[in-house]
């Protein structure tokens, strides 16, 4: 019994010293956020004046915009075409099927640098300027692939026989998928549509090589201070948008729990 609640007690020394190093870098930058030097290299003293020099730094904000922007519009556009390519590539049956189904994996196990002089050499031939709409493209091509898998997934998982049950009662196939295929897919959905907005989100191999001179990215505004050295109104726009994300997170936690418990009381 002794031996058994050593045990217990070394996995959950090791489980919590796992996540105190995964969390470590995080905390050391909303530290520094705070920090009154400018080099992010010794805690000098406490202020919030990099909160307020954050509003007062237009490419930063800018890079900001533009990352949200693509963020946003590249993952709207992905889940929308990966969730129809997902069902149609589960629906219906094609010459060369198994040929599409494994380059679909081709851009996710691509080094990200290939991939990005790849579209470089596309964005050349086809005489595109580069500019924000080119990384925007570059977003989609890159994301539509795993919001694909995911949908595909969760589609591969459906009983067989639950879209002929619908049609057998009197559904259509638009009333079959809209009321009984979409919402057993949406979990593999949201999961699609998340996953790409994080790789947006982060991106930077193939931002660099798709951004034009006046574009620019959160991630390549950062990796191009990094030589002079981060500036502490980066750590305070990343501390923000930390805790915007701890607050959605725990939103999101709290009515799936209100709706799990109402539902176990029904």
């Amino acid at each position: 019994m002794a031996r058994i609640q050593r045990g217990q007690k070394l996995r959950h020394f090791y489980i919590y010293f796992v996540l105190f190093l995964l969390f470590l870098p995080i905390f050391i930058l909303v530290a520094f956020s705070f920090n009154e030097s400018k080099l992010n290299v010794v805690f000098t003293g406490f202020t919030f004046s990099w909160y307020a020099r954050l509003f007062a730094n237009p490419d930063l904000l800018e890079a900001f915009k533009n990352t949200i922007l693509i963020a946003v519009i590249s993952t709207t556009v992905s889940t929308i075409l990966g969730t129809i390519s997902a069902v149609g590539l589960k629906k219906f049956h094609f010459r060369g099927q198994a040929l599409v189904d494994k380059l679909i994996y081709i851009p996710i196990v691509i080094p990200e640098i290939v991939l990005g002089i790849a579209l470089l050499s596309v964005f050349t031939l086809a005489n595109l300027e580069l500019s924000f709409w080119t990384v925007l493209l570059a977003h989609i091509s890159f994301s539509v692939p795993f919001v694909v898998t995911s949908v595909r997934s969760t589609l591969y998982a459906l009983p067989k026989n639950t879209e002929e049950a619908a049609e057998d009662l009197g559904a259509s196939r638009w009333q079959t998928f809209w009321r009984v295929t979409l919402p057993l897919i949406m979990p593999g959905i949201v999961s699609g549509a998340l996953l790409a907005f994080t790789l947006s989100l982060d991106d930077v191999v193939i931002s660099y090589f798709a951004a034009g001179p006046g574009t620019n990215t959160l991630p390549l505004y950062i990796y191009s201070n990094i030589k002079t050295g981060i500036s502490p109104d980066v750590n305070a726009l990343t501390s923000l948008m930390l805790i915007i994300t701890i607050i959605i997170l725990t939103t999101s936690a709290h009515f799936q729990s209100k709706r799990i418990a109402s539902r176990s009381r029904a």
